[in-house]
């Protein structure tokens, strides 16, 4: 296993310590799926999220956490099911893994916080003492695994394959229903004192990529989240481009900037993140 591990880490320009840890958070990313993909997870659930689209889809930026989403209600569904299945599946790769679960603050999300010590993996992976000087004794690395157990249907669903760590079949939602999932996570998010960038990274990806959203989706979601559009309110195109419009016009563009410098590798393309970039996309927004 320690050869698939090697051949994990080709793929990864591997200049600073940061781009060393990055690497390992993707790649126990890829085995938590692959983990996930011998249980029956995938037959409940789907993929989801800037990790999802990193993975299936190239996006160009680093995401720390797993995100997905229940396909049908499940007042049975316990999370905590899958923490044995998914510690075996790190053993494999001689990691040793803990996995602790989140209380939680709401019924509609399960979540738990996996995590393996950061001196330890960092030998695991690259065999080098020099890499672990630095590094707190007791200091982790930690990959958040969160569960939508309310998501509205209208979400469009594939099956996926992977072949490393190991081959394996992945249920995930389709690009459209991604991008709508993305529009509403912009309409949605109310952060006291900052702004997801991510968010709005991912946007201009979908945009460029020419994807078009998942209008019934968006509709369902917003609903089902409320204080948006109202409960009867049948959702058109152009009310999407209304409220993204509210929305870029009065968003805290240094701020965004400052959450996603963080995650992408390419920092030059966000002098452009200002208000009449993303108010220009609207005009290229369409539906399916």
């Amino acid at each position: 296993m320690a050869n698939t591990l090697e051949l994990m880490l080709k793929k990864y320009k591997l200049e600073t310590d940061l781009d060393k840890e990055n690497a390992i958070k993707e790649i126990m990313q890829e085995i938590a799926l692959a983990g996930l993909a011998n249980t029956n997870f995938f037959t409940k659930a789907a993929f989801y999220g800037g990790t999802c689209l990193r993975i299936f889809y190239g996006l160009d930026r680093f995401s720390e956490d797993l995100d997905f989403a229940l396909l049908n209600k499940d007042e049975n569904f316990d999370l905590s099911n899958y923490f044995e299945p998914l510690k075996n599946e790190f053993n494999m790769y001689g990691i040793n893994l803990d996995i602790e679960y989140i209380t939680k603050k709401n019924n509609d999300v399960e979540s738990a916080l996996f995590s393996a010590n950061t001196a330890t993996l960092m030998l695991h992976f690259y065999h080098d003492n020099s890499q672990v000087k630095s590094i707190i004794h007791n200091q982790k690395i930690k990959i958040k695994f969160e569960i939508d157990m309310n998501n509205p249907p209208g979400g469009k669903v594939e099956f996926r394959y992977q072949t490393l760590p190991e081959p394996y079949e992945i249920q995930i939602f389709d690009e459209s229903s991604l991008f709508a999932g993305k529009i509403h996570a912009i309409l949605c998010r109310n952060y006291l004192h900052r702004v997801k960038g991510r968010d709005y990274f991912d946007y201009l990806f979908f945009i460029s990529s020419g994807t078009k959203f998942n209008l019934q989706y968006l509709e369902n979601k917003l609903k089902n989240t409320g204080g948006i559009i109202d409960s009867k309110e049948a959702l058109t195109l152009d009310k999407v481009k209304e409220l993204l419009y509210a929305k870029f016009s009065h968003v805290d563009y240094p701020l965004m900037v400052e959450d996603v410098s963080k995650f992408i590798p390419n920092k030059e393309q966000l002098k452009t993140y200002k208000k009449e970039l993303f108010l220009s996309t609207l005009s290229e927004l369409e539906c399916t």
